[in-house]
C-alpha cells in the first residue's frame, strides 16, 4: 500500500477518534475491510505488540503500518499518531501568545506549572531510587538536574 495513502487512512483514524484504541475500528474499516492489505489477525497481532510496549495508548499505528506498508508504513503510523498533536499545539501556541497579555492567565499557567513540577518530583524519587544504584550515577542525575533547573528555556 502506498505510504501516503495509508498515512491519510490512519490520521483519518485518528481524528476521528478521542483517544487510544477507539481509533481501531475506523482503521480496521479502511485496512481490512475496504482495502484488504491487513487481516484481522494481524490486525490483532500489531494491537497486542503496541499493548506490551511501552509508549502512549495511539502507538498502535505504528505496527498497523508496518503490516501494511512495511518500514514506510511504519512511518506512516508514525506520522499519524503525532500529526494531531503538533496541531494541537499549533493552535494552542497563538492562544497562548494572545492570553500572555492577561494577568490571570498569567497567574494560572504558573499555578500549573508549579502543580506539574510538584507532581513531577513526586514520581521522580521513587524512580530515582530504584534506579540509581552507582555514585557516579546519582552525580550524573544530580548534574543534569542542575542543568534543567538552571538553563532557561522557551517553551513556547
Amino acid at each position: 500500500m502506498n505510504a501516503l495513502l495509508l498515512y491519510v487512512l490512519l490520521l483519518k483514524a485518528t481524528l476521528t477518534s478521542f483517544s487510544g484504541l477507539s481509533s481501531l475500528p475506523a482503521a480496521r474499516d479502511d485496512l481490512v475491510v475496504r482495502h484488504a492489505v491487513l487481516t484481522d489477525r494481524q490486525l490483532n497481532t500489531a494491537v497486542a505488540i503496541a499493548r506490551v510496549s511501552p509508549g502512549p495508548f495511539g502507538l498502535h499505528l505504528v505496527p498497523v503500518g508496518y503490516y501494511a506498508g512495511g518500514w514506510p508504513g511504519a512511518l506512516a503510523g508514525f506520522a499519524a499518531m503525532l500529526t494531531p498533536a503538533f496541531l494541537i499545539v499549533l493552535m494552542l501556541r497563538d492562544a497562548a501568545r494572545r492570553s500572555m497579555m492577561n494577568l490571570r492567565a498569567l497567574a494560572a499557567i504558573s499555578a500549573v506549572t508549579y502543580a506539574s513540577a510538584g507532581l513531577v518530583a513526586a514520581a521522580a524519587v521513587p524512580i530515582a531510587r530504584d534506579a540509581l544504584h552507582l555514585p557516579w550515577q546519582a552525580v550524573l542525575a544530580a548534574a543534569v538536574a542542575v542543568v534543567l533547573v538552571w538553563k532557561d528555556y522557551d517553551s513556547l
